[in-house]
């Protein structure tokens, strides 16, 4: 069976004590060039490998990150994920991902296994289940480095990012009524998420300048963040067979848009009749059909930023108290004629 060699076995071979084989290693000013060139090269000769449980213990941190978002076939987590690991193994860090499917029961489990497993921080985008942060306020409390992105929680002082959502869905939903759209439908996530607030006063905004009254029947929330395919046909249903139906969809999640448009297409409705717009951040979202006009999200750059904010946070000699919310633009891409 193979053994790797270790420090006691290169001083036993170079005759010198292990703690000078493991200072000349780490390179420790008091060991001689002379030493340290010969247990250097000694070690490549017999492929000597640091053991990182061991260094991690003497440095206390595990150089590992959690990340917990709420579905990993979602295209917009997807992107997160890569800016994230694009920056975390270019320092030094390992990522372990976890998914919650929107559940608030597996974000806890998900988040407290993360922390028992020692991780030096967190980064997490939070399930549409979740109402209850007692949890998190809890761990940040006790220390352990927490950013949010996306999906934020404005009553714990850390660093966040997130897109302008306001701005997103107020644009959207004026390009909708450029289009002659007046009776507009919002077809919208959980409405405890911080991304459902800020898109739903966007699309409020947009309304209430242009002289259209906000009809509470166009209006339907998905709990389950669209992961419940039935869930969202059924809201789809409803909006469709009221007496008064609308005349545009405008929906507020990237899940949900891909659920919506399966609906829409399985209820055979006339993409003439009803115009769609969505938050999407799909490859693949130009070849769907019904069309969808969509906004795209900086998600690769959203996770970028993200993990540079929570290594700051994990390598920072001093505490941080100071912090800031960092707030991305979108791009709206739409397939509607203009007024």
């Amino acid at each position: 069976m193979y053994k790797p060699a270790t420090i006691k076995d290169i001083a036993l071979a170079l005759k010198l004590s292990p703690s000078t084989v493991s200072r000349a290693l780490r390179d420790e000013y008091e060991i001689s060039a002379g030493t340290k060139k010969i247990v250097v090269d000694y070690a490549k000769s017999v492929n000597y490998k640091s053991n990182p449980n061991a260094v991690s213990l003497k440095n206390r941190r595990s150089y590992s990150i959690g990340i917990v978002v709420p579905e990993l076939a979602n295209s917009f987590f997807s992107q997160a994920i890569a800016g994230i690991e694009s920056v975390a193994y270019e320092r030094g860090y390992h990522t372990i991902i976890t998914q919650t499917h929107d559940s608030s029961e597996r974000e806890l489990i998900n988040v407290n296994h993360l922390a028992n497993r020692s991780v030096d921080g967190l980064l997490i985008s939070m399930s549409s289940g979740t109402a209850d942060y007692a949890f998190l306020q809890k761990l940040h409390q006790d220390g352990l480095p927490i950013v949010f992105f996306d999906r934020i929680i404005p009553g714990i002082d850390t660093y966040k990012v997130t897109s302008d959502n306001f701005n997103a869905s107020y644009e959207a939903t004026l390009s909708l009524i450029r289009s002659d759209c007046r009776k507009i439908a919002l077809l919208a996530n959980a409405p405890q998420l911080s991304i459902t607030n800020e898109r739903f006063a966007g699309y409020q905004k947009a309304l209430l300048e242009n002289d259209i009254p906000l009809r509470p029947d166009l209006i339907r929330n998905c709990l389950k963040g669209g992961s419940d395919d039935q869930e969202v046909e059924d809201a789809v249903k409803q909006l469709l067979s009221g007496p008064d139906k609308p005349d545009a969809i405008f929906i507020t999640s990237d899940r949900i848009s891909i659920s919506c448009i399966r609906a829409l297409k399985k209820l055979k409705f006339d993409p003439q009749e009803i115009m769609v717009l969505g938050f999407s951040n799909s490859d693949v979202v130009d070849l769907l059909q019904p069309e969808l006009s969509y906004i795209r999200q900086k998600a690769f750059e959203m996770g970028e930023i993200a993990v540079n904010m929570l290594l700051k946070l994990i390598e920072s000699k001093y505490p941080i108290t100071e912090f800031e919310t960092r707030i991305l633009s979108t791009e709206l891409h739409s397939i509607m004629p203009q007024r």
